[in-house]
C-alpha cells in the first residue's frame, strides 16, 4: 500500500508541484535556457513547457509572476550564450563533424531564416523550434552588434516566454473545474508538443545510420 501511495503522488502533479516547487523552477529555468542558446537543447520542449507552466500555475501551484520571469529570464540569458558561443567559436561548427546532438543543417537552416528576416529573425525565430536555438549562434557569427542583438532578444524573450506562459495560465482559468482534469490535460499538450523533436531526432538517427552505413 505504501508503494501505491508514492506512486500516486509520483503522477500527482498537484502533489509535485507542491513539494518540490523550488526545483520544477529550477528544472525550468535550466529548459529554457538551454533552449534558447545551447546548440544541445534544440529538442528541448521550450513551447509545451511554458504553456504547461502556465496552465500549472492558473491552479495555484506556482506563482505566475515568479515563474514568467524566471522563464524571461532564462530565454534572454540562453540566448545571449548562444550569441556569445557563435560569436567566438561559430565558424568551427561547420568543420564539425555531424552527430547525434549535431547537424550542420540545423545551422543552415537558422542562417537562411536570418537571410530571409535579417534581424528580426532573433524575434520571430522564438516561435520556431530548432531555429530558436541557432539564430543567436547565426547572429553571433554574422558578428551582429550586441547592443541590437540585445534589443531584439529581450523583445522575443518577453514575447515567447511571457506570452506563451501568460496564454497557459488565462487557458487554465476559463476551463471550469480543471484541476480534475490537470494531469491528462498536461500530458496532451505535452504529448502534441514533443512527438515532432522526437520524429525529428528519430529521422536524425535513421539518416546518419544511412549514411555510416553507404561510407563503409
Amino acid at each position: 500500500m505504501e508503494i501505491l501511495k508514492n506512486l500516486m503522488h509520483f503522477i500527482d502533479v498537484k502533489y509535485l508541484f507542491e513539494t518540490y516547487n523550488t526545483w520544477a523552477l529550477v528544472i525550468i529555468f535550466f529548459i529554457i535556457f538551454a533552449e534558447s542558446g545551447l546548440f544541445f537543447g534544440f529538442f528541448l520542449p521550450g513551447d509545451s513547457l511554458l504553456f504547461t507552466a502556465g496552465f500549472i500555475a492558473s491552479q495555484g501551484l506556482i506563482n505566475i509572476w515568479v515563474l514568467a520571469i524566471i522563464c524571461f529570464v532564462a530565454a534572454i540569458t540562453g540566448d545571449s550564450i548562444g550569441y556569445t558561443f557563435g560569436k567566438k567559436f561559430g565558424r568551427r561548427l561547420f568543420n564539425k563533424d555531424d552527430s547525434f546532438f549535431f547537424h550542420k543543417d540545423h545551422i543552415n537552416k537558422a542562417e537562411k531564416f536570418y537571410e530571409k528576416y535579417g534581424k528580426k529573425t532573433i524575434i520571430f525565430a522564438r516561435f520556431v523550434p530548432i531555429v530558436r536555438t541557432f539564430a543567436p549562434i547565426v547572429a553571433g557569427i554574422g558578428n551582429m552588434e550586441y547592443k541590437t542583438f540585445l534589443i531584439y532578444n529581450v523583445i522575443g524573450g518577453f514575447m515567447w516566454a511571457v506570452g506563451i506562459t501568460v496564454a497557459g495560465y488565462f487557458l487554465g482559468k476559463i476551463i471550469p473545474d480543471v484541476d480534475k482534469y490537470l494531469l491528462p490535460i498536461i500530458m496532451i499538450i505535452v504529448a502534441i508538443s514533443v512527438l515532432p523533436s522526437v520524429w525529428h531526432i528519430w529521422n536524425e538517427y535513421k539518416a546518419s545510420k544511412k549514411h555510416k552505413h553507404e561510407s563503409a
